[in-house]
């Protein structure tokens, strides 16, 4: 129902009519927008208001950009845009930068900013937070819009929603300056305005000839492998990809946020082989994976000496030959694609040579053999295995938990250690690999599933999210979190020769997290080793009770930047002292 009031416009005559406020919270809650995660300032506090009395549930947040985390991290979890809403210039530029982690990573959401009066802005006058925030915007996201008049908000809106999600999904830029707001017009007109978007993200079919090239190469392969991305995840056509790589039998390599789409301890899971599989296979067929850094742009060492062929499902086409050729591009959204798949397969599909399966079966059950007694020990302070090793039982015990990761050697780490087994269980850094991610994305999957969310967290990376502790406590969140402190960044033994400053990657010795928790009305504990760890985590799991564990780690743990020591350039002269 559109929000109206009565105006009288002549004796005896009374005019319904509606405003810029309520025709923007009309137009998201007609297209299924039920919440907003925001930091309210001017000119959009009372934006935010009336949405909350009309039923948004609206979030609020200590900084914009942890707000844009959420909203990011939301989109990706529903296929639905999620929605940050923030202040002009300052704020809007603390969003930003969320918004282009969105488009990176392709999940869709909206950045919704007040701004100053475009006559002012234009002419460089000095308004109050002047700035050309969708000049800015632009480069940094799908597409960006301005709203200038209350009759175009509906259809603004719209606009907005089906860039987000269309095709490859990724961030929009809506820009409302603060005029927009108090604009009046007849309330039947601005009904009439709103636009309910239709078919926002319709399927994308893939042509029936790409579908044989891509199966013929992969029918030729003696040593073949499926690379599984975020957006096999995201796709949410979880029972047609299990149904194609099982008739398949070929194995498969989860990228970080898609394990769990299949378990990690499916018998054609490959994870724990990873290089093996990499260096040895001879056709490699990527379903929502791009041959970016994290796959070492499909070339170097890291894939061997053995000649390989890439088939690539993606529905953006100029994905293809990004890197490397593709001898069997699909392009389709990946449901429609793979359910393509099993069917021109049929029931004669042969499985791969047991040869390949096997060796791949021998160097997993090797390389966890290996691990298992490091995840078992029991040290004083801790180290990350035997850390580790308890948040790895903790999620195989709580397979509906949702797993938020970030840090260094901390996400490095876990990424290999802790066994996903449900899709879209676990959520970290994305493609840039980006720190401050935790606390925004541990709260939208709080709020998004209603499950109960384990974030694992460097201390450094706690750093950039942590005063967001006191929304989870304002919220009354079910997030337990985990702060591997040793001290610093990668370590806390680095030492200063020069003068009497800290070392750059050195923190306050014996910092306690947890008491920062305590102080919003939350659960601290002080966990020194595995077995405090593990009673602590039980009894957040059990509790449901906003939980903060501060994990005591070794300061001399870990390494240089984790296992992408080798990004961080090296001085030849300093080599040479």
């Amino acid at each position: 129902m559109l929000n109206t009031a009565t105006k009288s416009e002549a004796p005896g005559t009374e005019q319904e009519l509606t405003d810029g406020f309520h025709l923007v919270i009309d137009a998201l809650k007609l297209n299924g927008i039920t919440t907003i995660y925001n930091v309210p300032g001017i000119p959009i506090t009372d934006l935010g208001r009336m949405a909350q009395a009309e039923g948004i549930r609206m979030i609020s947040f200590r900084h914009e950009q942890n707000a844009g985390y959420a909203a990011g991290i939301a989109g990706y979890l529903t296929k639905k845009p999620g929605i940050c809403l923030t202040v002009s210039a300052p704020g809007f530029l603390n969003g930003l930068t969320a918004l282009a982690h969105a488009t990176t990573n392709c999940y869709p959401m909206i950045l919704i900013s007040g701004s100053s009066e475009r006559e002012i802005v234009d002419l460089q006058q000095g308004d109050y937070e002047e700035m050309d925030q969708l000049a800015i915007a632009k480069p940094l996201c799908k597409t960006a819009y301005r709203v200038l008049h209350a009759q175009d908000i509906g259809i603004g809106l719209a606009r907005a929603i089906r860039a987000a999600v269309s095709g490859r999904p990724g961030g929009v830029y809506l820009d409302l300056p603060a005029k927009l707001f108090g604009q009046v017009m007849n309330a039947d007109a601005g009904q009439k305005s709103l636009v309910k978007v239709i078919d926002a993200a319709p399927a994308q079919i893939p042509s029936p000839a790409s579908i044989k090239r891509a199966l013929d190469v992969l029918k030729g392969a003696k040593r073949p492998l499926i690379i599984l991305g975020k957006g096999a995840a995201y796709a949410q056509a979880d029972e047609e990809i299990k149904t194609f790589v099982e008739k398949s039998g070929i194995p498969f390599l989860p990228m970080s946020m898609a394990k769990g789409l299949l378990s990690d301890t499916h018998p054609q899971c490959a994870g724990a082989a990873r290089s093996t599989v990499l260096k040895e296979s001879d056709v490699v067929l990527l379903i929502g994976a791009r041959l970016n850094w994290l796959l070492s742009h499909g070339k170097g060492k890291n894939w061997g000496e053995a000649p390989k062929k890439f088939i690539q499902v993606d529905i953006e086409p100029r994905e293809m030959d990004s890197n490397v050729e593709i001898v069997a591009p699909v392009v389709g959204d990946i449901g429609s694609v793979v359910s393509a798949f099993n069917q021109a397969m049929a029931s004669g599909w042969t499985a791969p040579p047991a040869e390949w399966t096997k060796a791949i079966s021998s160097k997993r059950e090797e390389n966890v053999a290996k691990m298992a007694p490091k995840l078992m020990n029991n040290k004083s302070p801790m180290d990350y295995h035997g850390a580790l090793g308890v948040l790895k039982n903790v999620i195989k015990e709580h397979p509906e938990a949702i797993l938020v990761n970030e840090g260094a050697n901390t996400l490095d780490l876990a990424r290999g250690v802790i066994d996903m087994y449900r899709p879209r269980k676990r959520l970290d850094v994305g493609t840039w690999g980006v720190m401050g991610i935790g606390m925004g994305q541990a709260i939208a999957a709080a709020l998004e599933t209603g499950h109960p969310v384990l974030a694992v967290e460097g201390d450094s990376a706690f750093g950039f999210s942590g005063m967001e502790v006191e929304t989870i406590c304002r919220y009354n969140l079910p997030i337990c979190v985990v702060i591997f402190n040793n001290d610093g960044i990668y370590r806390g033994t680095d030492v200063n020769g020069a003068n009497a400053d800290p070392a750059t990657t050195v923190f306050v010795k014996g910092a306690r997290y947890d008491k920062m928790m305590e102080a919003f009305g939350g659960v601290g504990v002080n966990a020194t080793s595995p077995d405090e760890l593990k009673r602590a985590v039980n009894e957040a799991m059990k509790s449901g009770k906003p939980t903060l564990i501060n994990a005591v780690i070794d300061p001399a743990a870990g390494s240089e930047s984790g296992r992408i020591g080798n990004l961080n350039p090296q001085s030849v002269l300093q080599k040479k002292k």
